[in-house]
């Protein structure tokens, strides 16, 4: 897998880059702000991009602007989009567009290296990553809102977060203690209850939860 890593300070830039070569990752190439990135990518045309959300000179949404350029310019990369904060505005608005081949993870995250190297692969494969800790926000402004979880039962409340997040059945099941099966029904059933309609299509399926916990519920 061959990526690169963009992130205005020198030092978590480098230590990344030497934590994700001892792991045994391609890292092709570092940058410290959106136009280094953007050329990057253009000239390496690499697997994933992890980009820091804040870059110079505004250190506002550069990255995030960055990340929309290389979703448009080139598909056929995937973005890893990291936070110093949970930002749920950056979340949905990063989702906006599609989530296939896309992640949004807090940066307390690099330090597990199995986790990030695992949000890597799975970025590079077209799936999705959502930080939990987004996903736990999501869902909590959404209980907050008059109606918008009413008649969810506490089991399909745990699933709709961990299919937000980006697991397929058979990991919610793991993760659950319960059948993929029966997992199969608690989809079924939320969303029937939210008004949302079911779909093979994993990415699909993770853009719809977001939109309707984040947006319908006035993030």
């Amino acid at each position: 897998m061959r990526v690169i890593v963009a992130d205005d300070a020198a030092l978590l830039r480098e230590g990344l880059r030497r934590l994700l070569v001892e792991a045994g990752v391609d890292v092709v190439g570092t940058a410290g702000d959106e136009p280094s990135l953007l050329a990057l990518v253009e000239a390496a045309r690499p697997d994933v991009a992890i980009v820091d959300i804040r870059m110079p000179p505004s250190y506002t949404d550069e990255g995030l602007r960055a990340a929309r350029r290389i979703r448009t310019e080139h598909p056929g990369t995937g973005v890893l989009v990291l936070s110093q904060h949970v930002r749920v505005t950056y979340a949905l608005d990063l989702f906006s567009d599609g989530s296939r081949g896309l992640g949004y993870l807090l940066k307390d995250r690099v330090a597990d290296v199995a986790e990030l190297t695992a949000a890597l692969d799975q970025v590079a494969r077209g799936g999705t990553v959502t930080d939990p800790e987004v996903v736990a926000l999501l869902v909590g402004r959404a209980e907050r809102r008059p109606g918008a979880l009413d008649g969810l039962t506490g089991r399909e409340r745990d699933v709709l977060g961990l299919m937000a997040q980006g697991r397929s059945n058979q990991a919610i099941g793991q993760r659950l203690a319960i059948s993929e099966r029966t997992v199969e029904k608690h989809i079924a059933n939320l969303f029937d209850k939210i008004g949302l309609p079911a779909t093979p299509d994993g990415h699909r399926r993770v853009l719809a939860v977001l939109a309707f916990l984040g947006l319908r519920a006035g993030t």
